[in-house]
């Protein structure tokens, strides 16, 4: 090899990599594992099989990336629980594989639901998500007499109490006018039910603070819970409850839970800080696939491990009340979405980060400023 051959190289794999287009998808949607992506696949309105990308990072049990033929459609699955989905979103980004500057993402994911705001069934779209396990915790069996939960915020001495420190991760707040928008979007769904699910539902019908848990499937704006701790139970339920409220200054409502979207959310937030997307874009959708808690009459152990008859309903609530999002947006895509959609609200997590300043956690530590990356 003379010494002029490895730079010509080079330069040749070099203009080869910029001669590539990115793809682009206008919209790209996050499941967290098969059951969820599979909704997806073989469905009339597009075909997300027909481009199979391999990425490196993406988990090894879903390592593609799957797209329409001409991109503007994609759908990742990270894997479950926050570790997963953190990486798998970053390795997406950093794989520059995607040019995701325009691309609006939508979490499609089911969920466990608080049976004071909807039933199973339903589809939510979220405003505030709170990583509610992100706490002190005791074992049940040693919590103080004086505590009513066995959680309690970092730096604090108490239930009740708002953090001593923060570690960013705590609340993300997405876009409420494009939440609205998606919401009416879902709502001309006819969503699935079945008989099993809504004689579950009649069991919480009994108790008039479940009166909206006992009700028909719908669409649902209310908040979601991040913990990788999967739990059951009034007690734990009412924690969170709780946890929401604080952490959000009193403005967010738990009604779903979940176990990757803070850590979604906040590897979004990072890209975004680099200019690799648009956090204005995000749309948290969640569908209920069971009770946090029991009905009148249950134990916690059979809520948690007896039979779920709203997973199915649930998870074919994704696509039916999904594809109404998907097709909205790519509908009135150049005269709407493309140049996006301008938030009302705060967007972003609890330092301020994007810049702006959060109703919640400590305020913006950046002046209100976008912080430098």
């Amino acid at each position: 090899m003379t010494r002029y051959a490895l730079p010509l190289i080079l330069c040749l794999l070099s203009g080869v990599r910029l001669a590539v287009a990115l793809t682009a998808p206008k919209v790209l949607i996050i499941t967290m594992f098969d059951f969820e992506a599979n909704v997806w696949f073989g469905i009339p309105e597009f075909n997300l099989l027909a481009q199979n990308i391999t990425i490196p990072g993406f988990s090894p049990l879903y390592p593609d990336a799957h797209c329409t033929s001409d991109g503007t459609v994609c759908l990742v699955t990270t894997g479950q629980a926050e570790i997963n989905a953190a990486s798998t979103i970053a390795a997406m980004l950093y794989s520059r594989v995607f040019d995701l500057t325009s691309t609006y993402f939508l979490v499609a994911g089911i969920s466990g639901v608080n049976p004071k705001l909807t039933s199973i069934g339903s589809v939510t779209f979220a405003r505030y998500a709170v990583q509610v396990t992100l706490q002190y915790e005791f074992d049940a069996r040693e919590i103080p007499s004086q505590f009513p939960t066995g959680y309690f915020p970092q730096g604090s001495s108490a239930p009740g109490q708002l953090p001593g420190w923060w570690d960013g991760t705590e609340v993300f707040e997405v876009n409420d006018k494009l939440r609205q928008l998606a919401a009416g979007f879902a709502k001309t769904a006819t969503l699935n039910d079945s008989l099993d699910a809504r004689n579950l539902r009649a069991q919480y019908s009994q108790a008039p603070a479940f009166a909206l848990g006992g009700a028909p499937p719908g669409i649902a704006l209310c908040d979601t819970a991040t913990s990788d701790t999967y739990w059951s139970g009034t007690l734990l339920g009412e924690s969170f409850e709780n946890t929401t409220k604080l952490f959000t200054n009193g403005l967010g409502s738990y009604c779903t839970t979940q176990q990757e979207d803070n850590a979604t959310l906040q590897a979004l937030m990072r890209g975004a800080l680099f200019h690799l997307l648009d956090f204005s874009r995000i749309i948290i959708m969640r569908s209920a696939s069971d009770y946090d808690r029991p009905h009148p009459g249950q134990d916690g152990i059979t809520n948690l491990l007896g039979p779920a008859p709203g997973f199915t309903p649930s998870l074919l609530n994704l696509h039916l009340a999904g594809v109404k999002v998907v097709q909205g947006i790519m509908n009135e895509w150049n005269s709407r979405y493309a140049k996006g959609i301008k938030p009302d609200n705060y967007i972003g997590d609890v330092f301020g980060s994007l810049g702006g300043n959060p109703d919640f956690g400590p305020g913006s530590i950046f002046g209100g400023k976008p912080a430098r990356p």
